[in-house]
């Protein structure tokens, strides 16, 4: 299958346009099965090392088990105040939308006990695989203009006990999706000043011999 010069702009377009949507920007919309679906199946289709496909997905709709996240949010947070006490613009941020998102989504890296390829040296592979899914499912859900907020300030293990999850299970990210109001024309943090873009130039570098 070959693709336009039209079709390569417009995934450029939906990768600049996609955005960490925090819990003031959901509304009360429902997100079909059918959406849903194509989230799912555009993380499935990610690279994967030694195609070892190492992840699961565990939707979250249950207010109980929601509850219990936001508790784990609100304790590491409390920490995270701490940290950041000399920037007074932390404490006004809105920094996750798990009871405003319809649906929450653990994103999960399950280990296989024998080695894998390309796994033999890079022991972290397994993870990054993982991530990359979660990068197809952010896009897929920009393209369906659905938003996705990705809450890192969480204490993985409660999380994981929380879900009842396996053993040697690791949680990768835990995503709030649903419909919002709007998407911010620009990253919300690069507009309040948290932190300036990098530009192009400086993240290249060219080596010679």
């Amino acid at each position: 299958m070959n693709f336009t010069n039209i079709d390569a702009k417009k995934l450029l377009e939906i990768i600049k346009a996609r955005r960490d949507v925090r819990g003031n920007r959901f509304i009360n919309r429902p997100i079909e099965e059918r959406e849903l679906s194509m989230i799912l199946e555009a993380g499935i289709s990610a690279p994967s090392v030694g195609y070892s496909q190492p992840w699961k997905f565990i939707i979250i709709e249950d207010e109980k088990i929601k509850n219990s996240i936001v508790e784990n949010f609100t304790e590491q947070n409390d920490k995270a105040k701490e940290i950041f006490k000399e920037k007074e613009l932390y404490n006004s941020l809105k920094l996750e939308g798990i009871k405003e998102a319809p649906i929450n989504i653990a994103v999960l890296y399950e280990p296989k006990e024998e080695s894998v390829l390309g796994m033999t040296s890079m022991k972290k592979m397994g993870e990054y695989s993982v991530v990359c899914a979660v990068q197809n499912m952010w896009l897929m859900a920009r393209a369906l203009n659905i938003g996705i907020g990705w809450v890192s300030i969480l204490d993985e293990k409660k999380v994981l006990q929380t879900l009842n999850s396996p053993k040697n299970a690791q949680l990768i990210a835990y995503l709030c999706v649903g419909y919002v109001d709007e998407f911010y024309k620009e990253s919300e943090l690069k507009t309040l000043g948290w932190e300036e873009q990098k530009m192009l130039h400086e993240s290249v570098y060219y080596k010679t011999i």
